[in-house]
């Protein structure tokens, strides 16, 4: 019988592994990203969760109708969270309500435009002294303003955490002792490299506004809204092959829907 050269063969796989290599890398690329994965399954599950955490414009009921003249200052953050006192400050949520007003059409009166007047301002409207209100208010285009807003986080905090995982060492060492043959300690092997793990956080943020009269510092209105926020991890491993995606909606995306749902009440019912 004649024999066949192994040397042909093993050209053959190189030249295979190579063009499978090439694929991997190239297909499906996008040529203006410059991230290696671009094209690839973990480019398109990451950028399938951003695209759902990205900012979302809603529409307001009453954007048409033209809102009064408002000035809203920082709020309050009660939390102690950490992880959340880091990342914001009360002139963060402000900016977002401003923006969020300007499009439900509000006439949005630019605090920075206060300049050091703006402590004194928010002072007067925390502790409800209607005279130095008066003081700011008497001064170029804020005598128009008819209301003041302020938006307070009342909650920002971690409230659940779930754990679950499957470690298949113990179970591929009783296969394999149990079959007690080649085969057994193959499937044994394949079992014991099994690996499962996956997490899911839950955090709660609350957050209220209040709408109060320019003039004489009285609350008009307010109301309070929470909104649930979900970050999750999970990764499996496999005879070496590993895969695993983390992510949630971000706390900067949580506020900002929550300020676009306070917003939304109050154009609905405030204006």
């Amino acid at each position: 019988m004649p024999s066949i050269s192994k040397r042909p063969m093993r050209s053959l796989s190189v030249v295979l592994a190579t063009g499978l290599l090439s694929a991997c890398v190239t297909m499906g690329s996008d040529p203006n990203n410059p991230s290696p994965t671009s094209g690839g399954s973990t480019s398109d599950t990451a950028n399938a969760m951003a695209d759902k955490a990205m900012y979302k414009p809603i529409e307001y009921t009453n954007a048409r109708k033209k809102g009064p003249a408002i000035v809203v200052i920082p709020g309050e953050i009660k939390s102690n969270n950490a992880s959340f006192t880091q990342k914001f400050g009360p002139n963060n949520i402000a900016d977002y309500a401003e923006l969020e007003l300007g499009k439900a059409n509000f006439k949005v009166l630019e605090r920075a435009d206060m300049g050091p007047l703006l402590n004194e301002f928010q002072l007067a409207y925390t502790m409800g002294d209607p005279r130095a209100a008066r003081k700011v208010l008497q001064k170029g285009k804020f005598k128009t303003t008819k209301w003041v807003m302020k938006f307070d986080i009342l909650k920002a905090e971690p409230v659940a955490q779930a754990n679950q995982g499957f470690d298949g060492q113990a179970a591929g060492q009783l296969i394999a002792i149990g079959a007690g043959n080649r085969g057994g300690a193959a499937a044994g092997v394949a079992v014991g490299s099994v690996k499962t793990e996956e997490s899911t956080g839950i955090w709660i943020i609350g957050m209220r506004y209040k709408i109060i009269n320019a003039n004489t510092t009285e609350q008009v209105a307010t109301g309070y809204s929470e909104e649930k926020m979900e970050l999750g991890a999970k990764s499996t491993s496999v005879l070496g092959f590993s895969s695993g995606a983390s992510g949630g909606l971000t706390l900067d995306s949580l506020v900002q829907r929550l300020v676009q749902k306070t917003v939304y009440e109050i154009d609905l019912k405030n204006k």
